[in-house]
């Protein structure tokens, strides 16, 4: 979809709809923005799946995407913190293409095929999954056909909660030496220390929760969080405080219901960094070790 409320993306591009279901859709709860939209429009406009639980596949929107103009020479007048970088596409953002009904065969030819394409080329876009141990099974079955991961898709996944830091060892076995990795750490529901896997990790996003049942987000997490960043050199950027912020154990009032204008926030926390040149990090298989070495000297 050309054009997104989204602060730290140009546009989104879903070549699937629906998902398998994770921490937030389930029999425990269904707080899922993209599974909400779906469960209101379902029957009623052919963009979306029969139901957020049906995957099903939207062959030709990622080449719809493609041909969309160049961004690296504009400004973006209600988004300046992306001047300079080419237009940054979110791929499934109302989805996960990673869920199990879709085949690495179509992921190939929906989305590596029009990524590496001359007009794809022209941008970067920044495919994010709750499924980054699928991911990185896709990305050894390119290596596997001869298909390098393309420097221009960018591998991320979603950290929830402390629980959720798992998928990150997942995520550094995604491509190579010459991807780009990046977290979303959103919607935030508690404390989440990051600091070992900063080093091999090239951005970072954060954000409350939004909606009618959203978690609280303290303030101090986005300070700890953006201090760690700071430390490590990583590009940090807070997405929004969610519908339910808190600051000093006091909820804090905001207009606008995601908590989405940096406007209302304390200035300190006015921080929105985007990757434009790549840092080398810690190679992913030495950060694997340093990881299970230290997680084998706490037992």
């Amino acid at each position: 979809m050309q054009g997104t409320g989204i602060q730290w993306c140009d546009d989104t591009v879903n070549p699937t709809m629906g998902c398998d279901g994770c921490e937030l859709w389930g029999p425990q709860r269904k707080s899922c923005y993209a599974g909400i939209l779906h469960e209101r429009k379902r029957g009623r406009h052919l963009g979306f799946a029969p139901s957020f639980e049906q995957v099903t596949r939207f062959e030709g929107r990622m080449a719809k995407a493609a041909r969309l103009p160049d961004l690296r020479d504009r400004s973006r007048l209600d988004k300046p913190w992306l001047d300079g970088s080419p237009r940054l596409i979110f791929v499934s953002d109302m989805s996960d293409a990673l869920s199990r009904a879709v085949s690495f065969e179509y992921l190939e030819q929906e989305i590596i095929d029009n990524v590496t394409s001359p007009e794809g080329q022209r941008h970067r876009w920044l495919w994010l999954t709750k499924r980054p141990p699928r991911m990185a099974e896709f990305s050894a079955q390119l290596l596997a056909w001869g298909v390098r991961w393309p420097a221009n898709l960018w591998a991320g996944t979603s950290i929830t909660s402390a629980t959720m830091t798992s998928r990150i060892d997942a995520l550094l076995a995604v491509g190579d030496e010459s991807t780009v990795r990046f977290l979303s750490v959103e919607p935030q529901i508690e404390a989440i220390d990051l600091g070992a896997w900063l080093p091999t990790i090239d951005w970072v996003i954060q954000g409350g929760e939004s909606g009618e049942d959203a978690r609280p987000f303290d303030l101090a997490w986005a300070r700890t969080l953006r201090d760690a960043c700071r430390r490590a050199k990583v590009p940090y950027f807070l997405k929004q405080l969610g519908t339910a912020p808190m600051l000093d154990g006091q909820p804090l009032r905001l207009r606008n219901r995601h908590g989405g204008d940096w406007a209302e926030w304390p200035e300190d926390l006015r921080v929105r960094q985007v990757p434009t040149v790549r840092v080398p990090r810690v190679r992913p298989e030495i950060a694997l070790k340093a990881l299970g070495q230290a997680a084998s000297s706490r037992i």
